[in-house]
């Protein structure tokens, strides 16, 4: 395995459009209401349940896409957005298998000892005294 060619994979996928799209509340929002939903929603009926004008959701709705975060398919007039999930699915795996080759088993290794102790344990301890 060669760690250079891990370490331009992973620098790759930690592109700043995806993660900057998934910043601002209000995408969030957006994000959280199309998950609820059963179909893809119009940007009428995403800004029904958020407390932001219509064109601040049209907005945020087009960060998204762009991030690869949304889907947009027109259909008659209007634009229908769903959550692009096979993308996000690939992408996060493929981010996590890019931690994986670039630095295995590390995170573990780095916490602190403190973030290990089994809480309940000294919960009995305590109730002992």
């Amino acid at each position: 395995m060669n760690c250079c060619k891990e370490t331009e994979a992973l620098e790759r996928l930690l592109s700043p459009e995806f993660f900057k799209a998934l910043t601002d509340p209000n995408r969030i929002a957006i994000v959280c209401v199309l998950s609820k939903s059963q179909m893809p929603l119009t940007v009428t009926q995403i800004a029904e349940n958020l407390p932001v004008d219509i064109s601040v959701v049209s907005r945020h709705l087009a960060i998204l896409r762009d991030a690869g975060i949304l889907l947009a398919r027109k259909k008659g007039k209007e634009v229908r957005y769903s959550i692009n999930t096979g993308e996000l699915i690939r992408f996060l795996r493929a981010l996590a298998d890019a931690f994986e080759a670039c630095c295995p088993r590390q995170w573990p290794l780095n916490l602190p000892e403190e973030r290990f102790d089994n809480s309940s344990k000294n919960s009995e301890d305590d109730d002992e005294r």
